[in-house]
């Protein structure tokens, strides 16, 4: 993956994390690639949950494959990333969603029976890189300790630029100012960025008020 900095994600110029209609976006997959084309993006990544369908249609020189699973790490759920992969890869493709449900359905999706250790592994055999989504987001009492067994695991990155408030903004464990501290303390962890965009017609957001 290139190396993309910190106005790069916070512009909206590089936007990682998307969803379309291949899982629960409300999007075309297309409409999004030639939207964010128009709008100069300079790379974005659709994201759909256990689904690459989507990159197995469509190619092109700003478009990543990527693919976001839902797992379970001990008692808590979270969301792996993983970008540059290869989408036919065999090893990946046994943790992916077997029906369209199981993309978009949230009570359904948190029935993921994925085994971390083992999907790091097979992101690196499909030859891509693992990323935790949206630390903030989880309701994990000691993110720091999640976060270093991952990196033990394998996990090559960590998502630190996305609009945590908009989803936390009465509950939560944890703030963006906690994510990047814990990833200043693991500086091979490379940094990601989104807006995990649902919507019907996307466009560049950019991250204000951050962190």
């Amino acid at each position: 993956m290139k190396n993309f900095t910190e106005e790069d994600f916070l512009s909206g110029k590089v936007n990682l994390h998307i969803h379309s209609s291949f899982s629960d976006g409300k999007a075309d997959f297309k409409a999004i690639l030639d939207a964010a084309k128009a709008k100069g993006c300079k790379c974005i990544s659709i994201t759909d949950h256990n689904t690459v369908e989507g990159h197995k249609i469509y190619k092109d020189e700003i478009l990543l494959p990527g693919v976001e699973f839902d797992c379970w790490f001990g008692y808590v759920f979270i969301h792996l990333l993983a970008y540059g992969i290869d989408v036919y890869n065999k090893d990946l493709e046994v943790f992916m969603a077997k029906t369209k449900a199981e993309t978009e359905g949230d009570i359904i999706r948190l029935f993921a029976r994925r085994n971390v250790k083992n999907l790091i592994q097979a992101i690196h055999n499909a030859g891509g890189i693992a990323v935790l989504a949206h630390p903030a987001c989880y309701w994990a009492l000691n993110l720091e300790k999640l976060v270093t067994k991952l990196v033990e695991y394998g996990l090559d990155g960590i998502e630190t630029y996305y609009p945590y408030p908009r989803f936390r903004k009465i509950v939560k464990f944890h703030s963006s100012k906690d994510v990047i501290k814990i990833a200043e303390k693991y500086p091979n962890l490379i940094r990601t960025g989104g807006n995990d965009f649902h919507g019907t017609k996307f466009h560049p957001t950019k991250l204000q008020g951050w962190p």
